[in-house]
């Protein structure tokens, strides 16, 4: 079984949308989770662009890094800077990478502009997580 955890500062878009994607893609028997070094709550577009590709992450929830679950991970993905930066101390055990996206949530204009820039970063993320769970399929 392989545990993976993503991290974002607030825990409202990227990580959200990873942790979606993950759990549409991997094996049911891996642990799956997403957290962040503050609580933003959930953003309504993730939820938004998430569905548009099936993968209803609206009863997920904007959630602090849990120290007992990193530690125990087997892969830990930061998805912005600052969550690299302050993400606890982790033992060499487990696996750190980091996709640096951009925040969707500071896009601005319309709606529908908002949106196609949440889309933009939902499909490389998407392509990631693709990527990362064929990877350790492979292993």
């Amino acid at each position: 079984m392989t545990q993976l955890y993503f991290l974002c500062t607030g825990n409202a878009c990227r990580s959200q949308m990873a942790e979606g994607f993950a759990r549409a893609l991997a094996p049911k028997d891996w642990q799956i989770a997403s957290a962040g070094v503050e609580v933003h709550g959930l953003n309504p577009l993730a939820v938004k662009t998430m569905a548009e590709k099936q993968i209803d992450i609206s009863q997920q929830a904007s959630k602090l890094i849990d120290r007992d679950y990193l530690l125990s991970s087997d892969v830990v993905v930061t998805l912005c800077g600052d969550a690299r930066d302050k993400c606890p101390m982790t033992p060499p055990s487990v696996e750190r990478r980091h996709w640096p996206f951009i925040d969707p949530a500071q896009a601005t204009g319309s709606e529908a502009e908002r949106l196609v820039v949440f889309r933009e970063v939902r499909d490389e993320i998407e392509q990631r997580v693709t990527d990362l769970v064929a990877e350790l399929q492979a292993k």
